[in-house]
C-alpha cells in the first residue's frame, strides 16, 4: 500500500467490525452496562462505484489478505491497486454517498462512528443445527405425565380435503439459526482508536470473529 493512500482515512457512515465478546462496564453514575467488544482491523477500499457506471453509488472495501495459493488472478487483478499482493479474504460493500477523496487504496477510518451514534447491526446468527419445533419456535409441547404420547411434536399439520395440502410457512422443524440477523437503534458505548475496539451496548448476534456490518442510523 503507498504511503499516500495508507495516512488517508475515510470516514463514512459504517463500518464493519469483528465479535470479540461479551463484558460489563461502568458508567459516571456507577450503573453497570453490558456491552459487546467489537474488534475493528484495517480495511481499504477495493472499489468505487458511481450512478454514471453502476447505477448507484456505494464503496467495496476488501480486508485481511489471502495466500497467493489461495487467490484466483480475477481476484489479484482487481485488488491489485488496493495495495493487496493477492485476494482478501473479506470483501465487502456498503452502500454510501461518495465523500471527498474517496479513491481506491483507501483507509477506512475507525472513527467513522462515535460514542453516543445509535447503528444497525448486522451478522450472522449462530448455527444450531437441526431443530425441532420446541426448540426452534419455542412450542409448547404436550403433557409430561398420565399416558400422554404428544411431548414434543410439532402436532396436527394438514388441512381437510381443501386445499388437501400443508400451508406455506407452516412452523416445522428444521435448521435453526445460521442466518443474517438485523438489530437495531443500538448504542456506540465507546470507540477506542487506540486499541482499535469499538463496544456496543447489550448482545450482537453471532459467534466469536462473526463479522458484524454497522451502520449509523
Amino acid at each position: 500500500m503507498s504511503e499516500a493512500s495508507a495516512n488517508q482515512n475515510l470516514k463514512l457512515n459504517g463500518l464493519f467490525a469483528f465479535k470479540e465478546g461479551m463484558s460489563t462496564i461502568f458508567n459516571e453514575q456507577g450503573e453497570a452496562i453490558p456491552v459487546t467488544v467489537l474488534r475493528y482491523e484495517p480495511w481499504v477500499v477495493s472499489q468505487v462505484k458511481t450512478k454514471e457506471q453502476d447505477g448507484y453509488e456505494a464503496l467495496q472495501m476488501a480486508c485481511r489478505p489471502k495466500k497467493s495459493k489461495n487467490s484466483n488472478k480475477a481476484e489479484k487483478a482487481h485488488l491489485t491497486k488496493a495495495g493487496f499482493e493477492n485476494g482478501a479474504q473479506f470483501v465487502k460493500e456498503l452502500r454510501h454517498n461518495l465523500p471527498d477523496g474517496a479513491s481506491v487504496g483507501a483507509q477506512i477510518s475507525i472513527e467513522s462512528l462515535n460514542k453516543g451514534d445509535f447503528v444497525k447491526l448486522t451478522s450472522k446468527s449462530k448455527g444450531h443445527g437441526f431443530a425441532g419445533s420446541v426448540k426452534r419456535w419455542n412450542f409448547a409441547g404436550g403433557p409430561a405425565t398420565h399416558g400422554s404420547h404428544f411431548h414434543r411434536r410439532p402436532g396436527s399439520s394438514g388441512n381437510r380435503t381443501w386445499p388437501g395440502r400443508v400451508m406455506p410457512g407452516k412452523k416445522f422443524p428444521g435448521q435453526y439459526g445460521n442466518e443474517t440477523v438485523t438489530v437495531r437503534n443500538v448504542e456506540i458505548v465507546e470507540v477506542n482508536p487506540t486499541e482499535n475496539v469499538l463496544l456496543v451496548k447489550g448482545p450482537v448476534p453471532g459467534a466469536r470473529n462473526t463479522l458484524v456490518k454497522l451502520v449509523r442510523e
